[in-house]
């Protein structure tokens, strides 16, 4: 098992790219969160009272 080094430094690369593109997916999703509420917030201010 002399590749069991580089067996784990691979797995060990793919988990920590897992984890940033998630980590990425959470900014993005937060940011258009805002976005929608935003707008939320725009057309009520527009209804007719």
């Amino acid at each position: 098992m002399q590749n069991a080094g580089f067996l784990f430094t691979a797995f060990a690369i793919v988990w920590a790219g897992v984890f940033a593109y998630v980590l990425f997916l959470s900014g993005r999703q937060g940011k258009l969160q805002r976005e929608v509420n935003a707008l939320k917030e725009a057309l009520r201010e527009k209804e007719p009272k």
